[in-house]
């Protein structure tokens, strides 16, 4: 069988045939249309999302988090997937690798999730409370800030300055947050005060 085929038919068969591919690829083919009958659910469908920022860097990326759990019922919710938010302005949905591997980083067994402490000349740490934790945080403000406030200066002009505590504060927040965060720690009379990327 001897078969005719000038080189312009055999472009416009071989374009045929790649079209022909692509759709069925694309899911037109027979199979995928009695697929497409059934709608699968998405696995994330009964899960609760919740917005937050990526804790590692001042870039501040927006991610979305996936949990099961009813909390307001009394259930523990369990993050099972964590991905970049799409609408965040900053990052578009993108995360680096970092942020790629948050899932990891909140089931990590190493993580801390209760405060500790170690008493003075003790060898280990001890958890205790929230509460107890922002006690102790908050005494130890209070005691070094009446003993070190400087109201007034050597020309008797009031200044209102405390200058034996520091403040570090993280990038990875709101503008709101941020500017909360300033006027908390310069009403107090903080000199020193600082925003780092990396904490």
């Amino acid at each position: 069988m001897n078969i005719d085929l000038s080189r312009r038919g055999f472009l416009r068969l071989a374009g045929a045939g790649v079209a022909a591919t692509s759709l069925g690829a694309m899911g037109f083919g027979e199979a995928e249309a009695a697929e497409a009958a059934h709608v699968r659910a998405f696995k994330l469908a009964t899960t609760t999302e919740t917005r937050n920022t990526c804790p590692y860097c001042s870039v501040a990326c927006g991610i979305i988090m996936y949990s099961k759990g009813d909390v307001k019922a009394g259930e523990t919710a369990e993050i099972i997937h964590i991905e970049g938010d799409s609408d965040h302005p900053t990052n578009r949905g993108t995360l680096c690798p970092k942020g790629a591997a948050l899932k990891d980083f909140v089931h990590a067994p190493t993580r801390l999730t209760k405060p500790r402490y170690r008493k003075p000349g003790g060898t280990s740490f001890e958890e205790i409370s929230w509460d107890d934790a922002l006690n102790m945080i908050a005494r130890a403000i209070k005691d070094d800030r009446d003993a070190n406030l400087l109201q007034v200066n050597e020309a008797g002009q009031t200044v209102n300055r405390w200058t034996t505590a520091g403040f570090l504060a993280a990038s990875a927040t709101t503008n709101e947050t941020a500017w909360l965060t300033y006027k908390t720690v310069r009403s107090m009379g903080i000199v020193g005060f600082d925003n780092q990327a990396r904490v």
